[in-house]
């Protein structure tokens, strides 16, 4: 790591709460569902009451549990696995590199922070999302707040942003790596899950106004409207993906988690398929979540565990999840070929 690099690397995840205890969860859900970008069509002050007075009040001792039966005894996964992350892309990197999370800690402004004090020369921040597809309530919130400290507290450096590599080779081949030696096993199926976001984001975030949710293949073909569009953005990965491993389209199918709410989401819902799923024959599974390049809560605690439980309860035999790529070594070296 050389201090007197004109260049940093800032690497920025979803973030976690500082424990699993209910009011550090609280604490976090707040912030997390107060983003206008996660709730995004009511008022201030309609999302106020929503959340603080009904919805978190409701939901955090259900995720404080949530998050016990996935906590170590490191931390959380997620913030154990992007400090990780972190010292593996330093070995490739003479920039020093931090993580910032959007929600909880570390902030993005603290990160800064100790760039600007210990880099005389800084003059570039490079701000690597761990979103590999572009959605409001994700890629676009953090790149979003990072932009919004980075301005209001006037710092010199440039920041610079990488953008949604949902198609890049170097990613694609890193997440075929990590998939590889599962493929080994006897299965049946392939499942992606992707995480949910309701299908009104779609068209919030469709530059052309018309074209997302606009037809049953709208996700196919070329529309200025997919440099924005998620559904299009996680079909598209899952197409590479199983073009590189030469997996034929029967062998898989895709669908979407987490859903929060009564309004439609995007379709169709990972829990419903993993309930109908063995009744149509498939009782070997392999499930994935592309959406996430580190092992989280909707990962270790929805799929592994509550996912499994569903599968096999409704008749399935083996359930294998293919765990994000975390620190996969190819990962690490697709991150920092990017810092270049």
């Amino acid at each position: 790591m050389n201090l007197n690099a004109e260049k940093a690397v800032v690497l920025m995840n979803l973030g976690s709460p500082d424990s699993p205890a209910v009011k550090d969860v609280r604490t976090y859900l707040n912030e997390f569902l107060m983003d206008k970008r996660v709730i995004d069509k009511y008022s201030y002050l309609f999302r106020l009451l929503l959340v603080k007075g009904i919805i978190v009040p409701f939901r955090a001792a259900n995720s404080a549990h949530a998050y016990q039966t996935i906590w170590t005894e490191e931390g959380s996964p997620l913030i154990v696995i992007s400090r990780n992350l972190q010292k593996a892309v330093q070995e490739y990197t003479e920039y020093p590199v931090e993580i910032a999370m959007r929600y909880a800690h570390p902030s993005p402004k603290a990160a800064f922070e100790r760039l600007a004090r210990t880099m005389p020369n800084l003059k570039e921040v490079i701000l690597v999302p761990m979103y590999p597809h572009y959605a409001m309530s994700s890629y676009e919130t953090a790149v979003e707040y990072a932009k919004d400290i980075h301005q209001k507290e006037g710092y010199s450096f440039q920041l610079n942003v990488i953008e949604p590599y949902y198609k890049q080779e170097e990613y694609i081949s890193a997440m075929c790596a990590n998939m590889q030696p599962y493929l080994q096993q006897d299965y049946d199926h392939i499942l992606f899950s992707f995480h949910g976001i309701p299908e009104r984001h779609l068209q919030v975030s469709d530059p052309t106004g018309s074209h997302c949710m606009g037809s049953a293949a709208c996700c196919e073909g070329n529309s200025k409207a997919h440099a924005t569009c998620y559904r299009h953005q996680c079909l598209e990965t899952m197409k590479l993906m199983m073009r590189e491993l030469n997996i034929p389209e029967e062998k898989y199918s895709y669908s979407f988690q987490s859903r929060l709410g009564r309004e439609p989401w995007l379709k169709p819902y990972t829990d419903f398929r993993l309930a109908d799923m063995p009744a149509e024959g498939i009782k070997k599974l392999l499930i994935l979540c592309p959406a996430f390049v580190s092992d989280c809560l909707e990962t270790l605690e929805e799929i592994e565990i509550r996912g499994r439980e569903i599968f096999l309860e409704a008749g399935g035999t083996h359930y294998q999840m293919i765990p994000c790529m975390n620190v996969h070594p190819e990962w690490v070296k697709a991150v920092a070929g990017w810092l270049n």
